[in-house]
C-alpha cells in the first residue's frame, strides 16, 4: 500500500482492520449447535441471526480475528484474575467447563501479530497481562463454532485472544475498555505485514444469572444499545457499571467489551448486519460493522512502531543480557514450565528417580532434555530459560545460586567468588534444598 505525502511518498505494507463484529456468547448458543438444533423453531432465529455474519466472514476472508471475550472462571480464576490478558500461543484448544471438551478443533494464535499488540498496548500504559496453554470456555467458542465454516474440521483464519476480566469487581470501567479499543487499532495498523483483521467482541446483550432478579431482561435497552454502540459508542463510554446493570442485568454489564471492538474502528462505519433475538436468560445479538476509514500516513505507524521499541532500545547492546520476551518465553515455554514445576514435591521426586522419565513425561525437545541434563546453565539462558527456573533447579539438584553465576560467566566458583565482597554460598530457602547442598561440588 503507497501511503502519499507533500513530502515523500513512503510505500510499506501494513494489517488493517477491515470491520468489526459483535456477538453473544451465551452457552446456549454452543447447546443448539452440538445438539443440532439449527431447524427446531425455537433454536432457529440464533442460527438466522449469525448466518450473515458466517456469509460476512466468507466473504472477507479476515486472517485473524482479534477476540475479546470474558472467561467463565473455567481458566482463569480468582487466584489470579486480571482486568485486561491477551494470548500469545500459538494455538488455544477448548476448555471442559464440567460436562466435558466439546468436539471442537484448537483454534489456531497468531502469535506475532499478538506479541506486536502486546508490545503497543503496554507501551501505551495499559498494564495487560499475558497466558499461553489455556484452553478457552464457552465465552470464546460458543460463538466461534457458529460464526465459521470449518473444512475438513479447520478454522479458516487465525485469532488473538483478549480476555476481559468482568466478574470480580472492580472491573475496567466502560471508558477504558473504549480507550483500549483506541489502543488496539493503534496497535494492528502498526503490524508490518498485509493482514485482513476483524475486531470481534463477545457478551451479552441483557440477562442476569444470579439472586432474586435472575432472569432479569431489557429488550428496550437491548435495541438501544445496538443503536448507540454504532451510532454513538461516545456516550455509552461515560456510563457506570451500575447503570449498565440497572438496564440490563449484572452480568449483561460485560457489554463493555463491545465498546473496546467500537473503539478499534474509526468513526465512519457502515452497519451491514443487526440481529436480536430472546429466547429465555440472556438477549441474543449479532452485530457488524464495516470500517470507512482512510488509511493511515506510513510516518505515523513509523513513529509509533519507535515509541513501543523506546523502553528496551540499546539493551541488546548490554553483553550478556537477554530480555526475556514473549517470543523467548513461548519458544522455551515447555522446559520452563518443566522447571518451574520443580516447585511440586511430586515432579521433584520424580526428576531426582528417574530423570530420563522425567523428561519424557514433559515431552521436552532433545536440545531441551540435553540442556537439562548437562546442567548446562550458560546454554539454557541462552536458550529461553528464565534464570529463576535455574534456580529452582539448582535447589533440586544441590548447586547454589553463586555456581550457577560463575557458570554463566565462563568462570570457576573460585574466580567468581573473587568478584565478590563476601565469599558465601546460598540457594533459595527450604527443607528440601538445604538436603541436597553440597556447596563443594560445581557442575558445569
Amino acid at each position: 500500500m503507497a501511503y502519499h505525502t507533500n513530502k515523500e511518498e513512503i510505500v510499506t505494507t501494513m494489517a488493517r482492520i477491515i470491520g468489526g463484529i459483535a456477538v453473544s456468547h451465551t452457552p446456549t448458543i454452543g447447546f443448539a449447535y452440538d445438539t443440532q438444533k439449527q431447524h427446531d423453531p425455537v433454536w432457529e432465529p440464533i442460527f438466522k441471526g449469525f448466518e450473515p455474519v458466517r456469509e460476512w466472514f466468507k466473504a472477507q476472508k479476515p486472517d485473524v480475528l482479534v477476540y475479546i471475550f470474558n472467561d467463565h472462571v473455567t481458566s482463569f480464576f480468582f487466584d489470579h484474575y486480571s482486568a485486561f490478558s491477551l494470548g500469545i500461543d500459538k494455538e488455544y484448544a477448548v476448555a471442559d467447563e464440567g460436562g466435558g471438551v466439546r468436539d471442537l478443533p484448537p483454534a489456531p494464535g497468531h502469535p506475532a501479530l499478538a506479541q506486536h499488540i502486546g508490545a503497543s498496548l503496554v507501551a501505551d500504559e495499559f498494564d495487560m497481562s499475558f497466558f499461553q496453554d489455556k484452553p478457552l470456555d464457552h465465552g470464546f467458542f460458543s460463538p466461534m463454532s457458529v460464526l465459521l465454516e470449518r473444512a475438513n474440521d479447520q478454522w479458516p483464519t487465525t485469532v488473538v485472544p483478549l480476555q476481559v476480566g468482568v466478574l470480580q469487581f472492580p472491573i475496567p470501567t466502560a471508558a477504558r475498555c473504549y480507550k483500549l479499543g483506541q489502543a488496539l487499532r493503534r496497535a494492528v495498523e502498526s503490524y508490518p505485514d498485509d493482514l485482513r483483521v476483524a475486531i470481534v467482541s463477545t457478551g451479552g446483550l441483557s440477562h442476569q444469572v444470579h439472586g432474586e432478579r435472575a432472569g432479569f431482561n431489557n429488550v428496550e435497552w437491548d435495541q438501544q444499545f445496538l443503536d448507540a454502540i454504532t451510532h454513538d459508542p461516545a456516550r455509552l463510554a461515560q456510563m457506570t457499571h451500575a447503570e449498565f446493570a440497572a438496564l440490563g442485568g449484572m452480568e449483561g454489564a460485560e457489554v463493555i467489551m463491545w465498546l473496546i471492538m467500537r473503539g478499534a474502528l474509526s468513526g465512519n462505519v457502515k452497519k451491514v448486519h443487526s440481529s436480536y433475538y430472546l429466547p429465555s436468560m440472556t438477549g441474543i445479538a449479532t452485530l457488524v460493522l464495516e470500517d470507512q476509514s482512510v488509511p493511515t500516513p506510513g510516518q505515523v505507524q513509523e513513529r509509533h512502531r519507535q515509541h513501543m521499541a523506546t523502553q528496551l532500545a540499546g539493551a541488546q547492546s548490554l553483553t550478556g543480557t537477554y530480555p526475556f520476551t514473549h517470543a523467548v518465553s513461548l519458544k522455551a515455554y515447555r522446559v520452563n514450565k518443566f522447571l518451574h514445576r520443580m516447585t511440586q514435591p511430586a515432579h521433584r521426586q520424580h526428576f531426582l528417580s528417574d530423570e530420563e522419565g522425567a523428561f519424557a513425561a514433559a515431552q521436552l525437545t532433545v536440545e531441551e532434555q540435553d540442556l537439562v541434563r548437562r546442567r548446562d546453565w550458560r546454554g539454557l539462558i541462552h536458550y529461553g530459560v528464565s534464570f529463576f527456573m535455574l534456580e529452582k533447579l539448582g535447589a533440586v539438584v544441590g548447586t547454589s545460586n553463586l555456581h550457577i553465576y560463575a557458570a554463566m560467566r565462563g568462570e570457576s566458583l573460585e574466580e567468581f567468588l573473587k568478584t565478590r565482597n563476601a565469599s558465601v554460598l546460598y540457594s533459595v530457602a527450604g527443607k528440601d534444598s538445604a538436603k541436597a547442598a553440597d556447596w563443594d561440588k560445581t557442575r558445569k
